[in-house]
């Protein structure tokens, strides 16, 4: 049975352009207009990931608002904010209200369509024990690359796949320095310096969440970013 996405964008014509790709790449799709549309079908039946944009219609976070509402009714399934809105403020909103990533419509949908596979694929090994070649350790950091995620000192830290894959590209090689180009060609991202630095932050603060003490990522001015730590 193919995998069901449900996409929910007040934009006719992107919200069929979206559904026309992913049809082609062999998901069954449900599109809506509107959160309260969308709510009462997926109330119904939960698609197995949702393709949301912050203003819906008239409702100027009405993403937000059906993300509260789908993670209530869901603690597993996958979301993904797609929007125009780039801001810091919105992209931290939108992931503390349990969004798996926050994607704006300038990505490409290869690389869309990989951060989908990414999520499914979480899904899919969520209860499968992982293999030793499935897991990265760096002292204290420990990543699962099946399961896509973090701990540290033992303790999982929530992590987007945007922000794992950061993690990740700066741990696998410790000391070397990434500049932004590095950063998105193995993150598969296309941004600015300005959102790599924001990604950044935010990692920085899930980690000190759970140690205050943590100071593994360092910023090397005028060039990039390095993990300092153990080997």
């Amino acid at each position: 049975m193919p995998r069901r996405i449900a996409i929910v964008e007040d934009d006719a014509a992107i919200r069929e352009n979206y559904a026309d790709v992913f049809r082609r790449q062999g998901y069954e799709v449900a599109a809506f207009s509107n959160r309260p549309e969308a709510l009462r079908a997926m109330r119904i039946r939960l698609p197995d990931l949702a393709l949301i944009d912050i203003g819906l219609a008239d409702e100027i976070e009405g993403g937000f608002a059906l993300c509260r509402e789908l993670r209530a009714l869901s603690s597993t399934l996958p979301i993904i904010f797609l929007t125009a809105r780039d801001g810091d403020l919105d992209t931290v909103s939108g992931l503390r209200m349990g969004a798996d990533d926050y994607l704006t419509k300038d990505i490409s949908l290869p690389h869309l369509l990989a951060r989908i596979a990414a999520l499914f694929r979480r899904v899919e090994v969520m209860g499968a024990p992982a293999t030793a070649e499935d897991v990265l350790e760096r002292g204290r950091l420990r990543l699962n690359l099946k399961r896509m995620e973090a701990h540290w000192t033992e303790q999982q830290v929530e992590l987007t796949l945007t922000e794992f894959w950061i993690v990740h590209a700066l741990a696998k090689f410790p000391g070397h320095v990434k500049d932004r180009d590095a950063l998105m060609r193995e993150a598969s991202l296309t941004v600015d310096d300005s959102t790599i630095t924001s990604h950044v932050k935010r990692i920085r603060r899930k980690f000190a969440a759970v140690d205050a003490a943590f100071d593994s990522i360092q910023s090397v001015y005028g060039m990039g970013y390095r993990w300092h730590g153990d080997r």
